[in-house]
């Protein structure tokens, strides 16, 4: 089943038949049927097309991929009513011109803080790039200055930080990221706990252990995402096929809980618990070597890890990098940007 507006014409005639384009998918939940090999669980997905009318079909696995960029999340910040100007969230930002001269508080420090506020100070905004992170290390230009995060919107609509300093702005940008939103699942039913920023418990990442027909695919963050979504969908492709063979669910899920104490013993916080970075490739490993399929070779981890020390160094420059993939081991640096990137 697939919500969408775009009908991509290049698509196969066998994707053009099974997909359904401009549905929205209202409700799915499992249904108990019994079999002459005993029990067995099949969903029941009732959705609505944009046009009208109403669908019920049953299907014997349910692959969720619906994302998780979709959703804001809106933090709670103390009288933010009386703030005079503009507030909105990253995900409805577009490009840097409407913004061009004003004074703009960015919230958050993540990837899309830090472009967002690269490509303001171009339009020659003011930006106060305000976040709970150490300072950041690489260059910023004078347009950008590093703040505390904000902790409350005063009666006269300034902004106060966390170390006391009082700002004005014209606009205060989110970027305060996303939350997990399935609102045509009943998390209970299915033995889970959704909140904003973790689905659990979740076995190998990726099904819940009283449904194991049901798969979350990349519900993970600080992900390279497509070897990801390829790891994941191989595994839960060997599950329906029989190749793997899965524990009991008292057994997958005391390992769902095994994960989450040692991520809590290390001192992950549990709105973190879904973030993978450097342990995604062990992962990789460990779903390839249960289902019998090839891991992501050596160069994936290997350039994605170039990427990520490129964008460190040089985060204005290092999308224009480009490269070259060799082997199963090796990659080829290509002509890098030639005129600086890292002056506004």
């Amino acid at each position: 089943m697939i919500s969408s507006t775009t009908m991509f014409l290049s698509y196969p005639n066998s994707l053009l038949r099974t997909n359904q384009f401009n549905t929205v998918v209202e409700e799915v939940k499992p249904i108990s049927m019994e079999t002459e090999e005993g029990g067995a669980v099949t969903w029941e997905v009732i959705s609505r097309g944009t046009y009208g009318g109403h669908s019920t079909q049953t299907f014997d696995s349910v692959f969720i991929c619906s994302g998780h960029y979709s959703v804001p999340h809106l933090p709670s910040i103390p009288g933010v009513e009386h703030f005079k100007g503009k507030v909105m969230h990253s995900h409805s930002y577009r490009c840097p011109e409407p913004f061009a001269h004003q004074s703009v508080v960015v919230l958050g420090a993540g990837a899309s803080g830090v472009d967002i506020s690269f490509e303001l100070a171009q339009a020659k905004a003011k930006v106060t790039l305000s976040h709970n992170k150490p300072a950041l290390q690489f260059s910023l230009p004078p347009q950008i200055q590093q703040a505390a995060p904000v902790v409350k919107v005063l009666e006269d609509g300034s902004l106060l930080f966390q170390d006391g300093s009082v700002a004005q702005a014209q606009v205060l940008l989110l970027c305060t990221g996303y939350i997990y939103h399935f609102p045509f699942l009943c998390p209970k039913q299915l033995g889970l706990e959704v909140e904003h920023h973790l689905v659990a418990p979740l076995y190998k990442y990726l099904l819940p252990p009283a449904f194991p027909s049901l798969f979350f695919l990349g519900i993970c963050k600080l992900i390279c995402p497509f070897p990801h979504f390829h790891c994941q969908v191989q595994f839960a492709l060997a599950v329906l096929e029989g190749t793997v063979q899965l524990p009991s669910r008292e057994v997958m899920e005391e390992d769902a809980e095994r994960e989450r104490m040692r991520k809590t013993q290390m001192g992950v916080q549990a709105k973190h618990h879904l973030k993978m970075g450097s342990e995604q490739w062990v992962y990789y490993q460990d779903l390839a070597t249960t289902a019998g399929f090839s891991p992501p070779q050596p160069v994936i981890q290997s350039l994605y890890e170039e990427v990520e020390r490129q964008r460190q160094a040089k985060p204005q420059a290092y999308k224009q990098i480009n490269y070259r993939l060799v082997d199963a081991t090796q990659w080829q640096l290509l002509e890098a940007p030639s005129v600086p990137t890292d002056k506004v």
